[in-house]
């Protein structure tokens, strides 16, 4: 299937890429933390839409990961940009699934096999692409995959080919939310 309509809008966020010179992934989040090296609950808010009871519900199961004296990290902000991003079209506890799959414990970096804040940047690079391209079919999807991760450098062996199936499954989720919010809009203006 050759379906894909483009985002305007920086993946996990309500902020529009074009008011942030095009800026994704890493850039995004260098721009969020340039003066601070953390963030405040109302500011993830700002950037993301995410209420702070939805957040205090993924932190109390284990989704998300606590804040150090009421401030996210980057990598903090990628993961939760990562949640935000696919919650509309995949189940909470899938969504916490893959992520476990390629990092593990959300509490615990020694068994990562990848920064939330890199994974969050290739999930970006990779969307980058299929915008290029124009559109989202399995071939697509793991060129994009392939091209990003070609310097991925494994921590134990099997990292990449891991890293590389959670990106060909995020990145499908991704378009198939994409497709749906496309078709959820054509639907209210029929009811309308």
């Amino acid at each position: 299937m050759n379906l894909y309509i483009e985002d305007p809008l920086i993946p996990g966020t309500k902020l529009k890429k074009a008011d942030l010179d095009g800026a994704t992934g890493k850039a995004f989040l260098k721009k969020v933390f340039l003066f601070s090296d953390g963030v405040m609950l109302s500011q993830i808010r700002d950037i993301s839409g995410i209420d702070g009871s939805t957040l205090q519900n993924w932190t109390k199961r284990g989704w998300v990961e606590n804040s150090v004296q009421k401030k996210y990290n980057m990598d903090q902000v990628a993961h939760i940009l990562i949640i935000n991003m696919l919650r509309s079209c995949i189940q909470l506890d899938h969504i916490s699934f893959l992520i476990q799959y390629i990092n593990g414990r959300v509490d615990d970096r020694s068994d990562d096999f990848i920064s939330d804040t890199e994974l969050y940047d290739a999930i970006c690079l990779c969307i980058e692409k299929l915008d290029t391209v124009g559109r989202c079919d399995e071939k697509t999807v793991d060129g994009g995959v392939g091209e990003v991760t070609a310097g991925y450098k494994e921590p134990l062996p099997g990292a990449k080919l891991r890293l590389c199936t959670a990106l060909r499954i995020i990145l499908l989720y991704y378009c198939s939310s994409l497709v749906k919010h496309h078709a959820d809009e054509l639907l209210s203006g029929v009811e309308l």
